[in-house]
């Protein structure tokens, strides 16, 4: 059983703030019990958060900073697409803020957005990446799955790393970027006059106004499904207060999923069962398991775990 939640901790102010005092009495237990393993080291402007590393990791998947081929997985997962080898990317509607000074991500995904909205869309922009050999296939209302050549070695930011924030180091930079800077432009222009956001604003909807890039990379090499590694757990209930920065919020879901996920983590690893647990930051991430009880383990057992702040506060 491996548990993965992300956005466990933030370097940010208040969270730092609520962490002090935060009470996780399971997670204390469990840490307490289980044997750390070497630190995934990063910092808070790699294109990949370290909860993609972790799971990357997990699943077997190649983990190149922002280039973790999340589309081409989803991609195989499909009959009608399985056939198509080489790079893809997520292409996902989105809605950014600009005041004098800075572009920010404000709306990614776009809510509200009906599947046939979304197709429409796909339709009207689908001849302008045919020009750049592009070709785009259905995935979910407002996100789309694109095969290109051009995404092959290409890094891009998940969309964890630009929701709220400035956009300007988080564009693409690679050389063969260029021509999707062109595409994001053009893009914006289609849709600043589409029908759709019309009818949006009519019910006080955020327009859909720009694209963004993401999940690039070529095919990976799957093994035989019987012997793939299984996916762990993952946790989402701290990520939209996180990434909200409502750090009140964020310790109520903490406590929340301390009383169970992490309960039902801890009572396994009581009934005598492999348990593994990941936590991660905005920087690090950082696994333990059980493990055949060393010396160290012993100590740390006798004379107490340390308190999960300082777990919490590494990352």
């Amino acid at each position: 059983m491996h548990f993965l939640i992300p956005y466990a901790a933030s370097h940010a102010e208040g969270c730092q703030a609520v962490l002090a005092t935060l009470k996780l009495p399971n997670l204390q237990k469990l840490l307490g019990r289980l044997s750390p393993q070497a630190l995934d080291a990063g910092d808070e402007l790699s294109w990949s958060p370290p909860h993609e590393r972790a799971l990357a990791g997990a699943l077997g998947l190649p983990v190149t900073d922002g280039q973790i081929p999340w589309a081409a997985l989803e991609a195989q997962k499909r009959p009608e697409l399985a056939h198509l080898q080489g790079a893809w990317a997520f292409v996902t509607l989105c809605h950014w803020q600009a005041t004098m000074h800075e572009v920010t991500m404000r709306q990614l995904p776009m809510r509200d957005l009906s599947a046939a909205e979304s197709d429409g869309l796909m339709a009207a922009m689908q001849p302008f990446f045919a020009q750049d050999g592009i070709a785009l296939h259905p995935f979910e209302a407002g996100r789309w799955l694109a095969h290109g050549a051009v995404f092959d070695g290409l890094p891009s930011a998940s969309p964890d790393r630009v929701l709220g924030r400035n956009l300007s180091p988080w564009m693409p930079t690679a050389a063969q970027a260029g021509s999707l800077i062109r595409l994001m432009s053009e893009m914006q222009m289609l849709l600043y006059t589409h029908p759709l956001n019309d009818e949006r604003g009519r019910r006080s909807a955020l327009p859909v106004n720009a694209i963004w890039f993401s999940g690039t990379g070529a095919s990976p090499v799957i093994t035989d499904p019987i012997h793939r590694p299984l996916a762990p757990t993952v946790a989402p209930n701290l990520r939209d207060a996180a990434l909200q920065e409502d750090w009140a919020g964020w310790a109520s879901a903490w406590q929340a999923l301390d009383a169970a996920q992490v309960r039902q983590l801890l009572d396994a690893q009581t009934r005598g069962e492999a348990v593994q647990l990941t936590l991660c930051g905005e920087r690090h991430a950082q696994t333990w398991l059980t493990q055949p009880q060393a010396l160290m383990q012993k100590v740390r057992h006798f004379f107490g775990a340390p308190p999960v702040q300082r777990s919490l506060e590494s990352l």
